[in-house]
């Protein structure tokens, strides 16, 4: 395996513990900068947010320049955003950092890819990219439990210095190890904005919206969830990310091995349970084991969900995928915003921190709805048309182009 694979997994170790770190220490920084549990959710969504303008936009940025510079170029972002952070004195300083640091996120993971699958032999292109893929994954099992940890014993801050310390030692394992590749060619925006005409590949980012928004609407306040309704010590939610991990890992296991086979049937299944386990979830919070048995689940089913909806952006996309993939990046995390404002605003409103949950729930089911209007839609399609689609998605794939799983997300890679 070549090293420089072990600095692109290394920025995304990083780059997954942060994003996913801030909801086992919302408790902790609403505290610290006296604000309340909701507006501290506006951490979450404020790096959401940060994904969805930065993945397309700094995506489009990267063709001007090299791809080993690039990838320098955003860890460099992605550290003063922690350290930042780290040390923000003010609250707002300290959504300002997280902003900064997102900008980097769907970036690194797309024009990772493309130099992952570089670096090897033709026949160990794919192999090469998971392993890249697999600091995001490992970054949900130990990284996020061991950094609620370290914030809550410690203190949240050092989480965020500890978070950019990992980006230095990307950066630096990037700047020696990763060679200097050539300027990647234009890319071809006007081709790449037809796949928006096409009204499935729509309805399949509004399914990723809502279906990865009920995952979220859950999450984000698992913390206070679980410490002020389920009576669990603060020292236990590292074993529930840790368990909500594992269920994160099982369901890119599934949803990864059943999305070429029956992608809509897993799609129904999957968020129809999303929807079932949310709203259960309203009442078995108030049990410990009940309670960890729903985190469990929520995060195998909300994350079974991500490889199929991603593969049907790509194969509603046909010939010019590109964009449509980096665009479907910043949906997941456009559920996410989304998520954690109306969670935060059903808090705010005094129904409890329980009431999260009943919004994820309204928001899978909603997702399960575009998913058979999907369904029906396509079966009006006359099979010519779909034939023809199925042909330029055929004929972009044998031009030498890759597949990149992100946790189960499979992005399109081009070289």
């Amino acid at each position: 395996m070549p090293l420089a694979l072990l600095a692109l997994a290394v920025g995304a170790f990083g780059i997954g513990t942060t994003e996913f770190v801030i909801m086992g220490l919302l408790p902790q920084i609403a505290a610290d900068y006296g604000v309340t549990i909701p507006t501290a959710g506006l951490l979450v969504t404020g790096y959401a947010l940060g994904v969805v303008i930065g993945a397309p936009l700094l995506t489009a940025f990267g063709t001007k320049v090299s791809r080993k510079r690039m990838l320098m170029l955003l860890m460099g972002l992605f550290v003063v955003g922690n350290l930042l952070s780290a040390v923000a004195p003010s609250f707002g300083l300290m959504l300002t950092g997280r902003v900064v640091a997102s900008l980097a996120h769907g970036s690194f993971f797309g024009i990772g890819s493309v130099v992952a699958a570089e670096l090897v032999a033709p026949d160990k292109k794919a192999g090469a990219i998971a392993t890249m893929f697999t600091g995001l994954t490992v970054a949900n099992i130990v990284g996020v439990p061991l950094g609620t940890f370290v914030g809550q014993t410690v203190g949240w801050r050092t989480t965020f210095a500890v978070v950019a310390v990992l980006g230095v030692i990307g950066l630096l394992g990037v700047a020696k190890l990763v060679p200097a590749m050539p300027r990647p060619e234009g890319a071809h925006l006007r081709r790449e904005l037809t796949a928006f005409r096409n009204p499935q590949v729509l309805l399949a980012m509004a399914m990723t919206v809502l279906g990865f928004g009920g995952v979220f609407a859950a999450i984000t306040y698992i913390a206070p969830m679980m410490t002020e309704v389920a009576g669990y010590s603060d020292g236990a939610v590292t074993w529930l990310l840790v368990l909500f991990g594992a269920g994160m890992f099982l369901g890119n296991l599934l949803g990864g091995r059943y999305a070429d086979r029956a992608l809509m049937p897993l799609l129904y299944a999957t968020l129809g349970g999303l929807a079932v386990v949310l709203a259960l979830f309203t009442v078995v919070a108030h049990d410990k084991i009940l309670a960890a048995i729903a985190i469990l689940l929520v995060g195998a089913l909300g994350f079974a969900t991500v490889p199929p909806l991603q593969k049907r952006v790509l194969d509603q996309a046909h010939g010019a995928p590109t964009l449509a993939s980096a665009v479907n990046i910043g949906a997941f995390n456009l559920g996410n915003a989304l998520a954690a404002w109306l969670g935060g605003l059903v808090i705010a409103a005094g129904f409890g921190y329980t009431a999260p949950n009943w919004v994820g729930a309204v928001l899978a089911a909603a997702a399960l709805g575009l998913a058979f209007w999907s369904a029906a839609l396509e079966r009006r399609t006359p099979a010519t048309q779909v034939h023809a689609g199925s042909a330029d998605a055929g004929a972009g794939s044998d031009s030498g182009s890759g597949s990149a799983v992100s946790g189960g997300v499979r992005t399109p890679v081009h070289h």
